[in-house]
């Protein structure tokens, strides 16, 4: 028998694979630079962090000059680009008005005179980390193209499918007291984000300490940022090597049940909002030090999972109070078989 040899090229290894240990300092390298940037945010920083390595998206719904902006941007300005030639900026903040079309975020087919030909120039949707700035602003079409963006990490012009990259992160705002001239986020949208966080005012120290330093020059950040790839390795990682056990997930899943049976309750959580609290349940337990999801990761992460979700009667307030009101058996019944040992 002739064996015929071929020289095709070996393919190149790919980066080696991340350890826990190596992926909670990356996320401690981020929350350390924000940090520096953004005082008194703590909680708000936390479940940032929580939405970026569980590979999801967040909506803040606050109110002007909270800080928002110097948040989003301190998290681009940590992650450093690692692909050459991708002409990817870290950061881009997105301004929804009314008058705002499809292709001012997704980008546009141009004609190239030279070439005779149609080239596809970029939005500023093709960023690492992306502010979306008053998203019911605008018109249902936009928040469209942003949601598949979201959805998909793509985006579609002229029929062609252009990819996001895999770091892809959106941060998008809404006013909850300025709602005049607005396009309100059907729940259907609204259930594409992991958290919907409401940032309050910062405590009175935080805030006397803005006004100590403001007008002062801030010397240049020392502290090491970190590169794109390594934080796709971390979402990896976690995704791997934090433990989420079948009980954990009964729980989620009985919780779901006992809150969509609440007669409080008019439309319950779906099915995408159980899948988008494993790694954010994964993501979380890392923060806390443990390579496995608690029940104590799950009371914490519920209300902020679950709150934006709901669509409650009319006279029913308190969501918070409502969820883990739901979800008090099945949080009974995981602890009791954690100290059984049977999760």
């Amino acid at each position: 028998m002739n064996l015929i040899q071929t020289n095709a090229p070996t393919p190149e290894p790919g980066p080696a694979p991340m350890t826990l240990d190596q992926a909670q300092q990356v996320a401690e390298r981020v929350r350390a630079r924000i940090r520096d940037h953004v005082m008194g945010r703590d909680d708000v920083i936390e479940l940032v962090l929580v939405a970026l390595f569980s590979d999801s998206h967040i909506l803040l719904e606050d109110y002007p000059g909270s800080g928002k902006t110097t948040l989003a941007k301190a998290l681009g300005n940590s992650i450093e680009d690692d692909i050459p030639d991708d002409d990817i900026p870290s950061f881009r903040r997105i301004q929804f008005t009314p008058d705002l079309l499809p292709s001012d975020v997704t980008g546009v087919m141009v004609f190239d005179t030279e070439s005779n030909t149609f080239a596809f120039r970029r939005g500023p949707i093709f960023a690492y980390v992306v502010l979306v700035d008053e998203i019911n602003r605008t018109s249902p079409k936009v928040q469209a193209a942003l949601l598949e963006a979201m959805a998909e990490k793509q985006v579609t012009v002229d029929n062609v499918s252009h990819k996001l990259d895999d770091l892809f992160f959106v941060i998008a705002t809404q006013n909850p007291l300025d709602v005049a001239g607005t396009y309100p986020l059907p729940l259907a949208q609204i259930d594409r984000f992991l958290f919907k966080i409401r940032m309050r005012h910062v405590d009175r120290a935080s805030e006397l300490e803005v006004l100590e330093t403001w007008g002062t020059p801030k010397p240049p950040c020392t502290l090491p940022g970190v590169r794109r790839g390594d934080v796709v390795l971390a979402r990896e990682a976690i995704r791997r090597q934090v433990q989420i056990a079948r009980g954990v997930k009964e729980c989620l899943v009985d919780a779901a049940i006992a809150l969509r049976a609440d007669k409080r309750v008019i439309q319950g959580v779906s099915t995408r909002a159980l899948v988008q609290a494993i790694p954010a349940l994964q993501t979380l337990a890392l923060f806390r030090g443990r390579d496995f999801v608690s029940t104590e990761d799950i009371e914490y992460l519920l209300p902020f999972l679950f709150m934006h979700r709901l669509e409650l009667a009319p006279g029913a307030d308190d969501p918070g109070a409502i969820i883990l009101g739901a979800a008090e058996q099945a949080l009974e019944t995981l602890s009791r078989s954690t100290l059984r040992g049977g999760v």
